[in-house]
């Protein structure tokens, strides 16, 4: 069988290594964690925590990260989950390699990422949020492979896991595993080597969070900046996968 080559694409501040450690914790699954990474460094110049090291141990020439990411699975495992930052895919990144894989998008209200952004960053700009860059990812991979492929929503997602995870699955025409619920925690030899500066809660969890509502007023500074990029947003959210209701009791 042709193995599945799961593109997961996200903006920051989202439930995205969450997301992978229950994809890992399947079993049948190779991991790739934001093989773009040191890429998007060495052409930016950005000085995240931890740069020289990303660069170092990651590659640098996105020409050859899409070789791999399209070529021959490690281990001739039959899913191969490539976790991404919509932000990573630089404008200058050729897009004809998207097709080679199968995609989904994990998305999360721009209010809420911004308020958490913020919290660790001075300032923030509309790019920075990703969801600009992950609306045009979405409509150049629905014109290539001719259908839109399935958006996650993280708050609702949280409220209901099984069904959505479930529900993507049976999209993706492969077997749902209870096993994606929960996971041991601490570190994987599949983190990037930045996770000592970003992954300090998903090594401490043991399955997804339970939803909780949160603020989203947004500071008057910062509010032409969730204004740019809601568009986007919500032309993402009316494709969100609605998972099958439960039938009455």
């Amino acid at each position: 069988m042709k193995p599945l080559r799961l593109a997961m694409w996200s903006g920051p501040r989202n439930i995205s290594t969450a997301m992978m450690r229950a994809w890992e914790n399947r079993g049948d699954c190779a991991i790739v964690d934001e093989p773009l990474y040191a890429h998007y460094l060495a052409c930016t110049g950005l000085d995240h925590p931890g740069r020289a090291e990303v660069i170092a141990a990651g590659e640098t020439d996105w020409r050859k990260v899409a070789a791999r990411l399209t070529g021959p699975v490690p281990e001739g495992r039959p899913v191969w989950y490539q976790k991404h930052m919509t932000h990573h895919l630089l404008p200058h990144i050729a897009r004809d390699w998207l097709g080679g894989l199968t995609h989904v998008f994990l998305i999360r209200d721009p209010g809420e990422v911004l308020l958490s952004y913020i919290k660790t960053r001075p300032s923030v700009t509309a790019d920075d949020l990703g969801v600009l860059q992950q609306r045009e990812i979405f409509d150049y991979v629905s014109s290539v492979q001719g259908r839109a492929p399935p958006v996650i929503e993280a708050g609702e997602f949280l409220k209901a896991p099984e069904a959505h995870l479930r529900a993507l699955c049976e999209e993706l025409e492969i077997a749902y595993m209870p096993r994606m619920l929960s996971w041991p925690p601490g570190a994987r030899a599949s983190d990037g080597v930045w996770a000592p500066h970003w992954y300090q809660a998903v090594h401490r969890s043991t399955g997804f969070e339970p939803y909780r509502a949160r603020p989203r007023e947004v500071p008057p500074e910062f509010q032409s900046v969730v204004d740019t990029v809601r568009p986007a947003f919500e032309a993402l959210f009316a494709h969100r996968l609605a998972p099958p209701k439960a039938a009455p009791a």
